[in-house]
């Protein structure tokens, strides 16, 4: 296997650990990753995860197994279909994501990272999207992400050209949240998923929700009762008297 899921304390960490292809990513590891952040879901411990390469973050699909396990159609709609529900299952995790980008991330990689909340790169990362040098068409769902998080305009240039962007573009745009030095990406992925798991989860975990509605186009402010849920758990929530409690004692919040 070669993702790797490691969990210290709150905090998970899957690690994309195949230096020899630039961390490119097999049917096999698309396939895996379902269970794996399954197990991260489950795990009540868990209250963020952060995804990050051991060098590269992740050049994309293994080009390679394109002539053997997508040499016909049906083979190509069955590594599709992996890579999608490996995608959704990054998207859909139920606790917060960062990416946290070294070096190349390309097709693939940025389509794991794009699944994430919160995207960390280095100043000298750099982010493509190449499915119009394969003859693909980009997944619908991850097409939505790119335009989501770049806007409609920078979506098609990145998709139409199969370009590089450097960094500071991608910071520029909005495909990444934050740039640092290479050698400090991963400890500010960390730090920052630390934060997110000392605040109020009932908080963190509706904001999620409520944030994917809103781009899923699914919020309706008057009658989503989804929502309503939300807001009715938080008030009645632990959480929610120990904040209080926090605030009136002058001391920080125990979540």
């Amino acid at each position: 296997m070669t993702l790797r899921l490691e969990i210290a304390g709150a905090v998970a960490v899957l690690t994309i650990d195949r230096p020899e292809k630039r961390n490119a990513m097999s049917f096999e590891m698309w396939s895996a990753l379902p269970g794996l952040l399954g197990k991260v879901d489950a795990d009540d411990s868990v209250r963020a995860l952060v995804i990050r390469g051991n060098d590269h973050f992740s050049a994309g699909a293994d080009i390679s197994e394109f002539t053997t396990l997508r040499a016909d159609p049906a083979g190509a709609r069955r590594y599709g279909a992996a890579v999608h529900d490996g995608e959704r299952s990054i998207a859909g995790l139920s606790k917060p994501t960062i990416a946290a980008i070294t070096g190349v991330c390309v097709g693939g990689g940025c389509e794991i990272a794009l699944a994430c909340d919160v995207r960390i790169a280095a100043v000298d990362a750099r982010f493509g999207i190449t499915p119009a040098k394969l003859g693909i068409v980009y997944n619908a769902t991850s097409t939505k992400r790119l335009v989501d998080a770049v806007g409609p305009s920078w979506a098609r240039q990145i998709l139409f050209t199969a370009e590089l962007v450097d960094a500071a573009t991608a910071l520029r745009i909005g495909l990444v949240n934050e740039l640092h030095p290479a050698e400090e990406v991963v400890a500010r992925g960390l730090a920052l998923a630390e934060t997110m798991a000392s605040r109020a989860q009932v908080s963190v975990r509706g904001a999620k929700a409520i944030i994917d509605r809103v781009t899923e186009g699914h919020l309706d402010l008057d009658t989503d009762e989804a929502v309503h849920a939300l807001h009715e758990a938080s008030v009645t929530s632990a959480d929610y008297a120990e904040g209080v409690r926090a605030f009136l004692e002058k001391r920080p919040p125990r979540f």
